[in-house]
């Protein structure tokens, strides 16, 4: 995906151990972005029966630093997920010859602490 000259973002549906079920190529963008919908991903895991998600997506430039917008979406995904109870294991970015992972970083932990505290009481586990 690093030699991509727009940016793909891909979803991994995972089973309940963890092996791939399925992947796809859910939204292609232009040399600078994408439209990525959450609803759109939380439909297409349900219909894959999906226990688990990676999602993965490149930047052409080769920096795989994580924009605000990407960050945002992911604590939007991360949130989405936890309502329907699928777990997200990591968001990497592929970047030239180098990756940024949300996992590694902390941040998925840290979204669904932040999702938790949020809707603590609101929404059951």
């Amino acid at each position: 995906m690093r030699d991509l000259k727009r940016e793909v973002f891909k979803v991994l549906y995972l089973n309940r151990k963890n092996e791939l079920t399925a992947d796809q190529d859910v939204f292609l963008g232009s040399l600078t972005g994408s439209a990525v919908y959450p609803r759109e991903i939380m439909t297409q895991a349900l219909e894959y029966k999906a226990a688990a998600l990676v999602f993965v997506h490149n930047h052409p430039s080769g920096d795989p630093s994580a924009s605000a917008e990407d960050r945002k979406l992911t604590r939007d995904l991360v949130w989405a997920s936890q309502l329907l109870m699928i777990q997200v294991l990591d968001h990497v970015i592929i970047g030239h010859n180098t990756y940024y992972s949300f996992a590694d970083d902390g941040l998925i932990q840290a979204f669904i602490r932040d999702f938790q505290q949020t809707f603590q009481g609101v929404v059951s586990p």
